[in-house]
């Protein structure tokens, strides 16, 4: 199932990238695996998943310590036994507490869910201390909904400013959650507005010599072809991948 799935997710990716003139390869696939085992992520990564999404950072670290071992999977230069294995980075997509910083640095790759100036400062700390430089996203508020966590879309450009002061931060793009809707299209206009927060950032950040901002994080199982028609370079599936929908 899992391996049928991830099939019809490329061929829907893919055949919004021909009408639209995009690579389907600029697009990643975020194999979302809360809940999952390891047995169900050495299934997608057997069907060429490369990047494994987590909500909390204690079920991700036991994920970790169990499928790097897979023999499909090389965690960055962790395995020194690279044959026939498929490199796979690991991604913090859910809510990150200041508190979980420490642990979350020493296995993900890349951070998604940044949503204040403070916790990026926590995560520049705790990176500081293994001589590591952390990619992250700055999560943006683009819908109302009270639940929803983020910047508001007028303070990310003075938060880009500051975060980028910080020697062991990397901000390698934006990321959003749209509210759940009953038809896709109505996420479009949030997917819409992240990228034209990005394209104004880094059209200010320009003259400033600050790094271009290429990653838009934005799309989910029951919206990711809209999110990929707005310039969405990194889609974030669970069911996507793991049931049946």
């Amino acid at each position: 199932m899992i391996k049928d799935n991830i099939s019809r997710v490329k061929e829907g990716i893919s055949s919004v990238c021909a009408r639209i003139g995009r690579n389907p390869a600029s697009i990643t696939i975020v194999a979302v695996s809360k809940g999952r085992v390891a047995r169900e992520i050495e299934e997608a990564l057997g069907a060429g998943i490369t990047d494994i999404g987590e909500n909390k950072v204690q079920e991700a670290l036991s994920k970790y310590k169990a499928v790097c071992g897979l023999r499909f999977a090389v965690c960055g230069e962790r395995t020194t036994n690279t044959e026939h294995r498929t490199p796979l980075k690991w991604h913090m997509v859910g809510h990150l507490q200041t508190n979980k910083v420490r642990e979350a640095v020493k296995i993900f790759d890349l951070i998604h869910s940044v949503d204040s100036v403070r916790l990026a400062q926590e995560i520049d700390r705790q990176a500081a201390k293994i001589n590591k430089v952390q990619d992250i996203l700055l999560e943006i508020k683009t819908s109302p909904e009270a639940t929803k966590s983020g910047l508001n879309p007028e303070e990310a450009a003075g938060a880009i400013k500051k975060i980028a002061q910080f020697k062991n931060i990397n901000i390698k793009g934006l990321m959003t959650i749209a509210p759940l809707v009953d038809d896709p299209q109505k996420a479009r206009s949030y997917f819409r507005m992240l990228r034209e927060i990005r394209d104004k950032i880094n059209e200010r950040n320009e003259p400033n010599g600050l790094n271009e901002l290429n990653v838009l994080s934005m799309g989910m199982t029951d919206d990711f072809k809209v999110a990929v028609e707005e310039s969405s370079t990194m889609v974030r599936l669970g069911r996507a991948i793991f049931e049946t929908v």
